[in-house]
């Protein structure tokens, strides 16, 4: 992220009453934010200009948003880029194709200016970079730096977005425990969604996917949640 003096959020939003409306209520909170209209001018703008947080309306003109999510989690400089997706279409369907290609958060119009607001501010502290002498947390293979930011696997190194980072340095601090997973909602998103603990598998099988130190250390307890067990505990 950028220096905390200047917190620059970009809003991808091709309504201008809606943009207007949202960059008034991050101005607000002290943040800067910037408009585009369109996606591949947002696109744009991100690789030119340091950014902190991106806000990306679905339907845009020029690229999607979806696309340009999917462009800013393929470039190893924007992967983990804090990304929330908004949208006037609330099927869980499309929430959950945001957040397949990489979003941290959705959120579904019409909504609350400072709902998004707080939806910000929870994802950017808890996206912060840990303060030095924080210790590293080791699972079999895995190796998270606090300090550094980063992910290791076996060695290799592994591009997280911020939420993925967040939960799985959540999971790993709380390993051993059944984690449910409006806990985590709580905890790792900071808020409570209503019916939307989805939101949590995604996250979780992401992480899988990325790091197979998890494929079997990261169990799912049916109908409530996961649990981090050593590779002993079985």
């Amino acid at each position: 992220m950028t220096s905390e003096a200047v917190i620059r959020i970009v809003v991808a939003e091709d309504d201008r009453d809606i943009a207007d409306l949202i960059a008034r209520y991050l101005h607000k909170a002290g943040w800067a934010p910037h408009v585009a209209s369109a996606g591949d001018e947002a696109l744009t703008y991100i690789r030119k200009q340091p950014v902190d947080v991106v806000i990306l309306d679905v339907m845009l003109p020029g690229m999607s948003g979806l696309e340009v999510c999917r462009a800013l989690r393929a470039d190893s400089t924007t992967a983990a880029l804090p990304i929330i997706m908004v949208t006037a279409r609330a099927e869980e369907t499309d929430r959950i194709i945001g957040l397949e290609i990489g979003a941290d958060d959705y959120i579904s119009k019409p909504f609350s200016p400072n709902e998004l607001v707080a939806r910000v501010r929870a994802l950017m502290r808890r996206s912060k970079r840990a303060e030095p002498g924080r210790s590293t947390l080791v699972f079999g293979s895995l190796v998270m730096d606090l300090t550094r930011h980063t992910v290791e696997d076996g060695g290799r190194d592994v591009k997280l977005t911020a939420k993925e980072f967040m939960l799985l340095q959540y999971l790993l601090e709380h390993r051993g425990r059944v984690l449910s997973r409006d806990l985590l909602l709580g905890d790792v998103w900071g808020y409570k969604y209503t019916g939307g603990t989805r939101t949590v598998d995604v996250h979780v099988r992401r992480l899988r996917e990325k790091l197979p130190a998890l494929v079997d250390g990261l169990v799912t307890v049916k109908q409530f949640g996961y649990k981090l067990v050593e590779e002993s505990q079985g």
